[in-house]
């Protein structure tokens, strides 16, 4: 197989990009610093991008091959942070408080970008790659706006990439599913109003709090023995608000919570027993109920075709040393998903070390040791969809 490139960046230049990124964390669709330095590391190297997607602060990287026409192949790198205080005393900590790259969205995007630079430098591959940079995969859904402004067709892609650190798996490790790699996510919010009263005379009012802690519990059942064993699905209460005294029953009651599946029968059965136990509760304690329910994220579902060829680049990947496949997905959600609904492609997960803190923990911190991994996985992938003996 004819080598596309290798890697001409050194980890202390992806290291200081990556740091720069972690330093400066902006969250959905705010990402305007992030994009800004995005495009002018991608423009400093002559690579054509076009900026202003995704309510203005997604950007789209063009390279295409020097060895004649070919297919079109997308690689995606998430590049927003979170509504997090950083625990870390690293010095290139979070400068805007209360903001944090807890998720390793800035090493994906210098990945990314340095998989870019590199394949502008000797773009010995037939077709063209697009690398995608999008705002926004933390809850609210940049990938869906990138898909319905158009993003695949204007820029038609074959198939479509992309790839998350994964903490527990040690540096050179990877992990590929052929099908199901992560799960659907939806939300609810629940407002049960009844009668508030004085504690020591409930039989006055209409108690919210011994209704909502019956729901609680009442709909774990819908998981525990409604759901087949081999269909996994999660069910949570993740927020409960009530009162304020010690001595009042309050009125009213608010819960929130996530529902999460990879069935599509299955995440339609939930959600409509959901309903029902809703209204017989507020039947039940003679309450008024109000349920907003809100579908976020389908699962991400890989195609079976392409996993395969994630599998052969990992293995040819200098820096990977095992390809754990198919484990068991992950419960967590992603919005890759809205692409690959409708491009072809498939998700990987790259370990970010055997130590590392979990995602979303205000102690994490991306593993640097990854960077030129990630870069040569990239590199490796397009020599193998796009090189000459492709």
């Amino acid at each position: 197989m004819t080598e596309v490139t290798t890697n001409p960046l050194d980890l202390e230049q992806l290291r200081a990009w990556r740091h720069d990124f972690h330093q400066h964390p902006e969250t959905a669709f705010a990402e305007h610093r992030t994009s800004q330095r995005i495009a002018e590391h991608l423009q400093a190297h002559d690579i054509e991008v076009v900026t202003g997607l995704a309510r203005g602060t997604g950007l789209l990287a063009i390279i295409r091959g020097d060895q004649g026409p070919g297919p079109a192949i997308g690689l995606r790198a998430d590049i927003d942070a979170l509504d997090v205080t950083e625990a870390g005393s690293h010095a290139h900590a979070s400068v805007n408080q209360g903001k944090m790259h807890a998720c390793g969205h800035d090493g994906h995007t210098t990945m990314l970008l340095g998989a870019a630079v590199a394949l502008a430098k000797k773009p010995s591959f037939a077709g063209t790659v697009y690398c995608i940079f999008q705002p926004a995969e933390e809850n609210e859904g940049g990938g869906q706006v990138m898909v319905e402004e158009g993003l695949f067709d204007q820029y038609p892609m074959e198939a479509v990439y992309g790839l998350h650190n994964w903490p527990g798996l040690e540096v050179g490790e990877a992990a590929v599913h052929d099908t199901a790699v992560m799960a659907a996510f939806d939300i609810f919010r629940l407002t049960l109003t009844g009668q508030g009263c004085h504690a020591a005379m409930p039989y006055l009012g209409k108690d919210v709090i011994l209704a909502a802690s019956q729901f609680v519990t009442q709909i774990q059942g819908f998981v525990s023995r409604e759901t087949a064993a081999h269909q996994p699905a999660v069910l949570s209460v993740t927020s409960f608000h009530a009162g304020d005294a010690y001595n009042v029953l309050p009125d009213s009651v608010e819960l929130k919570g996530t529902l999460r599946c990879f069935d599509t029968a299955q995440r339609e059965q939930l959600e409509s027993r959901l309903r029902a136990a809703v209204d017989a509760l507020a039947s039940f304690h003679g309450l008024t109920a109000t349920l907003e329910y809100e579908p976020r994220y389908p699962p991400t579902i890989n195609s079976p075709e392409h996993a395969e060829k994630c599998v052969q680049a990992l293995k040819a990947t200098p820096g990977i040393t095992q390809v754990h496949r198919n484990p068991p997905p992950s419960m967590a959600s992603e919005d890759f998903s809205f692409m690959l609904q409708r491009c072809p492609g498939a998700y990987i997960w790259l370990g970010n070390g055997a130590n590392s803190a979990a995602l979303h923990n205000p102690h994490y911190d991306f593993n640097d040791a990854l960077l030129p991994v990630g870069v040569e996985y990239w590199l490796t992938l397009v020599n193998m969809l796009l090189g000459n003996n492709a």
